[in-house]
């Protein structure tokens, strides 16, 4: 694939018109028959979650943590691929691995000494590239991680704004 011809007139667009680069990307979340699942629904999508079972989730689907931790995934995967292939470094092989640590006691609130959410994310990035030369790693690290949109965004979080509608 020729990602350069492919991201030229997106690139161009985008520089003669900065408001085309402009997107808003939704995920809807749908109640089902019980309170430990929903329906998701993301753009193309439609995707089941459910609690975790150290929370009495049934353990047989995706978790909220889990969907977090595949958005992270894809994005440095993708973006490890897109920035290799742009910058022509030979990489025969790339895999992306994130993993998380949570204690369940804060979002239980077991105890208010115990944060709720991740303490600890760690990704790792497995190549094989035995042509690539340690500048074209450093640089493909580099450039990775500073254009992965999810890393990025939880390395330097946005302010959040939460709306309660509520119909009486």
């Amino acid at each position: 694939m020729d990602l350069k011809s492919v991201q030229k007139p997106l690139k161009d667009q985008y520089r003669a018109d900065p408001d085309a680069s402009q997107i808003t990307l939704k995920a809807r979340g749908g109640q089902t028959e019980t309170p430990i699942a929903c329906s998701v629904a993301i753009g193309r999508a439609i995707y089941n979650a459910q609690a975790h079972a150290g929370v009495g989730g049934a353990g047989t689907g995706a978790c909220s943590g889990d969907m977090l931790l595949g958005a992270m995934s894809a994005c440095a995967q993708i973006t490890c691929q897109m920035v290799a292939t742009s910058m022509g470094i030979p990489v025969e092989r790339i895999e992306v691995t994130v993993e998380g640590d949570l204690d369940l006691r804060g979002t239980l609130g077991i105890s208010k000494d115990v944060p709720v959410g991740f303490e600890r994310l760690r990704v790792r990035f497995d190549l094989t590239a035995p042509n690539a030369t340690p500048e074209q790693l450093r640089a493909l690290r580099e450039k990775t991680e500073q254009y992965c949109v999810v890393m990025q965004t939880l390395t330097q979080p946005p302010p959040l704004q939460t709306d309660w509608v509520i119909a009486k």
